[in-house]
């Protein structure tokens, strides 16, 4: 319970007042002002996005006095100017939504310790559209890697192919809370702008799920690794991710991560890499997500089934169709079949079959018959070893 304004931190201080280097009077002056604070709540479709508290783009602020406070309005339609003007750290999306005259809350408080005057900005933002897949594929993707430090990301085109070269969004995770949130934000902000000016209308990322108990569990010992992976802002990144990207109109596609940087690596780091460009395993992964994103297969190509088992090893993995089951991971090795094994009654085979040409399996040829009852009957007849006849 909240027995003054501020809660334990004032009414510790007041009981410690010679601690706190404080007089009673001292006291009351800090107390009071905590409690000057002016609060407005956005309307859509008012000029600027607040009709109570108004910032222009420019930093001016207004405030629409009320009817008994009137006559100390210096501006038009009663309304009182102040003679300072703000500036937001972070601009680009406030500015976007006063431009368009959507709401916007604001704050404006004094920092008792700093002992200087504050406004804060606040909005909800909207709920991000839902847009069919192919729609989101119709014009490439971007995929995007999430990493301790950097977001890595590389555009794709529908077709699976890379375009241009990789590009990096780092961050620092090392601070206060506040800072690392400003890090985050920092680092989508760039991603999307970037994604806009590629010309996609999606984004491709991994759909990480790195719980406390998942961790443990999974990992068990592996200290280092579980505090690597610990240091990874997963849900706080997706969660910006999801509400920014709605803002810029851009739609986000979460893959499964499985084998992602493994294939990534072992599959496109390689090939992308040349004597003007270095392609780091963070890269390659951002690729093989985004190729995934595509509904396509990360892997480029894979081995052929073996000439006398085509029957049975069936094509390559890669020339199934996108919804196909199972088709990323790797072939289950077939059951082996007898050389003189009978294909069931009505089937038909793609290929005959033919005994081995050794010794102790002779070569035989012969005809059947298939009875009305579905039983198979015929001669066989053997031929000779090769040897047999020679000198």
């Amino acid at each position: 319970m909240d027995v003054v304004r501020g809660g334990r931190r004032f009414l510790n201080t007041r009981h410690h007042l010679e601690d706190a280097g404080l007089t009673a009077e001292e006291w009351r002056e800090w107390w009071e002002a905590a409690r000057w604070f002016l609060h407005a709540d956005g309307e859509s479709g008012k000029r600027y996005g607040n009709e109570t508290i108004r910032i222009t783009p420019q930093g001016v602020v207004s405030i629409r006095l009320p009817a008994p406070l009137a006559h100390l309005a210096n501006a038009p339609h009663g309304r009182y100017v102040l003679s300072a003007c703000v500036a937001f750290k972070h601009q680009g999306e406030w500015a976007d939504r006063i431009e368009s005259n959507r709401a916007v809350a604001y704050r404006i408080h004094l920092d008792v310790d700093r002992a200087r005057w504050y406004v804060t900005a606040s909005w909800r933002r909207a709920v991000a559209p839902t847009i069919p897949l192919p729609a989101a594929r119709a014009e490439g993707m971007v995929g995007v890697d999430v990493n301790v430090d950097h977001l890595a990301a590389w555009q794709l085109d529908r077709h699976g192919n890379p375009v241009g070269n990789s590009r990096r969004f780092g961050y620092d995770l090392s601070g206060p809370a506040a800072h690392r949130d400003a890090q985050i934000r920092h680092a989508i902000t760039g991603l999307l702008h970037w994604a806009c000016r590629r010309g996609v209308v999606a984004i491709g990322i991994e759909d990480l799920n790195f719980a406390a108990e998942k961790t443990r569990e999974k990992h068990g010992r592996r200290r280092r690794f579980r505090a690597l992976i610990s240091g990874m802002p997963t849900g706080k990144l997706r969660a910006r991710l999801v509400a920014m990207a709605a803002e810029a109109g851009l739609a986000v596609v979460a893959v499964d991560p499985a084998y992602t940087s493994k294939w990534g690596a072992q599959h496109w780091q390689k090939p992308m890499t040349s004597k003007s460009r270095r392609v780091s395993r963070h890269d390659a992964a951002s690729i093989a997500i985004g190729r995934r994103a595509l509904g396509h297969p990360i892997r480029r190509r894979t081995a052929p089934p073996p000439h006398d088992r085509s029957d049975r090893a069936g094509h390559r993995t890669v020339q199934a169709e996108p919804g196909t089951f199972g088709r990323e991971g790797p072939r289950h090795p077939g059951t082996e079949r007898a050389h003189d094994a009978r294909l069931p009654a009505g089937t038909r085979g793609t290929r005959a079959t033919s005994a081995s040409n050794t010794v102790r399996d002779a070569r035989s040829t012969g005809t059947w018959v298939q009875t009305p009852s579905g039983r198979w009957l015929g001669t066989v007849v053997h031929r000779a070893p090769w040897w047999l006849g020679k000198a």
